[in-house]
């Protein structure tokens, strides 16, 4: 299956802790945090990515190139301004002719098995299925609850400090998808997400997994510190 890492972050809150690269590319254990995503990508076979790229995009197109030596085949999709994430994903989805795929955050690593992602997506009637990690303390992420038969409840950008579950950051989504992204700038977990939940095609699956969020510094930090966790 294809997949679409969304990598067009700037990492504002790291700065002062990383140059000024894209967050994806914030070094970890002597390497970029994205080539850890993609290396998962390639052990589950998922080998054709669009990287979708924005804020000094050519560091990462310089870096990564076609992907030959990281074992997966890489096309570009390239913001000339910023998108946000729905923008930015409406922009890719051209460049993938699969009626669904991968959309992995480039910001974020959890461990998931992918084909499990996969075969409950297809067992469901939804247009999108969401990864969802459990953590102590949601205040941070915002929250996701579902029905037993994994349908979305809720799905809020404000989390309590309780724990419970939240977005793990990687999605198998249709590509009808896009009729939801009206075109500009938008945020695909603050606009699209809660429109596809409103009618009631919001999915998500939980995973007893390592999950990782390198957006602030303490958080980079740490994995920057204890890399063999991502491999």
């Amino acid at each position: 299956m294809k997949a679409i890492i969304l990598a067009g972050g700037m990492g504002t809150r790291l700065r002062g802790v990383i140059e000024d690269v894209p967050k994806p590319m914030a070094p970890v254990g002597g390497k970029p945090f994205l080539a850890y995503l993609l290396l998962q990508l390639k052990r589950w076979k998922s080998t054709d990515v669009v990287l979708s790229v924005g804020y000094e995009k050519e560091i990462i197109k310089s870096y990564f190139g076609n992907g030959s030596r990281f074992g997966v085949n890489i096309s570009y999709s390239e913001e000339d301004r910023p998108l946000g994430t729905g923008g930015a994903l409406k922009k890719a989805i051209p460049l993938n002719d699969d009626p669904y795929f991968i959309v992995m955050n480039g910001d974020s690593f959890f461990n998931i098995n992918f084909g499990d992602l996969i075969k409950y997506h297809t067992s469901k009637p939804g247009m999108t299925t969401m990864s969802l990690a459990f953590v102590k303390d949601r205040g941070r992420y915002g929250s996701v609850e579902i029905n037993d038969d994994g349908s979305v409840t809720t799905f809020q950008k404000e989390g309590s400090n309780n724990p419970g579950f939240i977005n793990g950051g990687i999605y198998v989504i249709n590509r009808d998808i896009a009729k939801y992204i009206p075109e500009g700038p938008i945020s695909l977990e603050e606009h699209v997400l809660p429109l596809i939940k409103k009618d009631n095609l919001l999915y998500g699956k939980v995973f007893d997994a390592f999950f990782v969020d390198i957006g602030l510094p303490k958080d980079y930090s740490w994995i920057d510190k204890h890399p063999e966790h991502l491999l």
